[in-house]
């Protein structure tokens, strides 16, 4: 048995996190996983998802080089198998970091899945180092979340998680993707732009329910243009697998593919930890939950991220493992995950953070909004990416800036500006004396700011 003051259950972007910053403020910590460091971010979600997602890009750029005076000679065309080397060599660079990292850091590493014996122990099972057991003062469950596939979905090799269609040996001709959120739209924009016949159907009223809705609306016209069908307010109903295809009906429509893509949601990895063991409670649902402190209902037990099925984010994750981690080295700190920025890596990307003018609406708060588009934007122009917006929500009577929202070219990156003005609970009017450089896509955020006002010079004037 080996003693050890932090031992970490997950090596996710929140577990190996954890990990590191727990041997930086100098405990002894060890850390438990039972397939690859990274998790489902590194491994089967966010990187090899934006590895891909990246090639799409330059395919795309490839196509419209003539727009930019650049002609290419030949056919453009994927090579999927080397787009997927790529991932995988992407993949492995990172996961070789990680273990770089917590070496630096002085983690013990135990390779297996861990399985709680007591509030204080717990045994490695099932890997390199099975049978092993450690003994810590505290625990943080990092365990991480996996595809959810419901019992009415008939089973067969062409219904596919996410973390399936990831590896798939070749573009399908023809893929039907249950489910309109952010994981369904991303690879609804990935595989239309390489060719496939993309189809999505979403049961609520609307694609990515829980964004802007003037977002939605162009998101919604690009998807179209890259061929996506979308069909919305009806379930995918009377669904069958063979082993050529899938079909189904959404409505009165007939649907067919070559493969399914199921993408409603994800359910807690902790089925095995034996929880019971150690005391810690969860809910109906097998989430975990937590206090302001990120605690269970055992005291030095601690979970954060998918496992505690607050927000499912990679950066939620490890920024809950820097306040634990603060927090067993005597720094107590609570844990507010508010500020929480959205990035959606569809075609074009949206960011978001804070409010919508609907949950405004619903909390009877009167707002003012400015929106600038990045067709005014000479960097924009530049690149050929005109297509959206930056939002700006304002509370009408304090000018306080409430949510911003961004849909176009690298909206992905521009959100990170949003977090600490919402943070300083800055006012439009003093984002928009911040001087933002030109040329840049940053521009449309100072410019946003303006037009909460109707201040912006590089908008057509309004006479009053």
């Amino acid at each position: 048995m080996e003693k050890f003051d932090v031992c970490v259950v997950g090596a996710g972007p929140g577990g190996y996190v954890a990990a590191i910053r727990c041997g930086q403020l100098g405990l002894k910590t060890a850390l438990v996983e039972k397939a690859y460091l990274g998790g489902t971010c590194l491994n089967w979600g966010c990187i090899p998802t934006k590895t891909l997602i990246a090639g799409g890009e330059v395919l795309s750029a490839a196509r419209k080089a003539s727009e930019f005076g650049v002609d290419i000679s030949g056919e453009v065309k994927v090579n999927w198998a080397k787009m997927q080397e790529r991932k995988d060599a992407v993949v492995a660079k990172l996961r070789q970091g990680i273990a770089g990292l917590l070496k630096s850091a002085g983690v013990t590493v135990f390779s297996g899945r861990g399985e709680f014996l007591s509030k204080k122990q717990l045994m490695v099972a099932a890997g390199d180092d099975a049978g092993k057991v450690i003994e810590s003062a505290n625990f943080i469950i990092a365990s991480g979340s996996d595809p959810l596939i419901p019992r009415f979905i008939p089973e067969g090799k062409r219904v596919l998680s996410s973390t399936e269609l990831l590896s798939i040996d070749r573009i399908p001709k023809s893929l039907l993707i249950l489910g309109g959120g952010v994981i369904g739209c991303e690879f609804a924009c990935l595989f239309a732009e390489l060719g496939s016949e993309v189809t999505v159907v979403e049961m609520l009223p609307t694609i990515l329910p829980n964004i802007d809705a003037d977002c939605v609306k162009v998101l919604k016209k690009s998807m179209e243009k890259l061929g996506v069908k979308i069909l919305t307010g009806q379930p995918l109903s009377d669904i069958k697998c063979t082993s050529r295809g899938v079909s189904g009906k959404a409505g009165e429509e007939k649907l067919s593919a070559e493969y399914l893509l199921v993408s409603i949601g994800r359910k807690p990895c902790n089925a095995e930890l034996n929880l019971p063991a150690a005391g810690v409670k969860s809910n109906e649902r097998g989430f975990i939950p937590v206090d302001e402190y990120n605690r269970t209902n055992v005291p030095n037990i601690y979970a954060i991220g998918d496992v505690t099925g607050k927000i499912m984010l990679a950066h939620f994750a490890s920024a809950g493992a820097n306040q634990v981690a603060s927090t067993i080295a005597g720094k107590r700190t609570q844990f507010n995950g508010e500020l929480t920025p959205g990035c959606i890596f569809t075609v074009p990307e949206i960011g978001s953070l804070g409010m919508s003018e609907a949950e405004c609406q619903a909390k009877g708060i009167q707002y003012n909004v400015g929106k600038f588009t990045f067709a005014g934007l000479g960097k924009a122009l530049a690149m050929n990416e005109t297509e959206g917006f930056v939002k700006i929500i304002a509370d009408r009577e304090t000018d306080q800036i409430l949510g911003i929202h961004i849909i176009g070219p690298h909206a992905t990156d521009l959100i990170a500006e949003a977090g600490p003005v919402l943070a300083m609970e800055m006012t439009a009017r003093e984002l928009g004396k911040i001087i933002h450089a030109h040329p840049t896509l940053g521009e449309a955020m100072m410019e946003a700011a303006h037009a909460v006002h109707g201040e912006c010079a590089h908008q057509p004037t309004r006479r009053r």
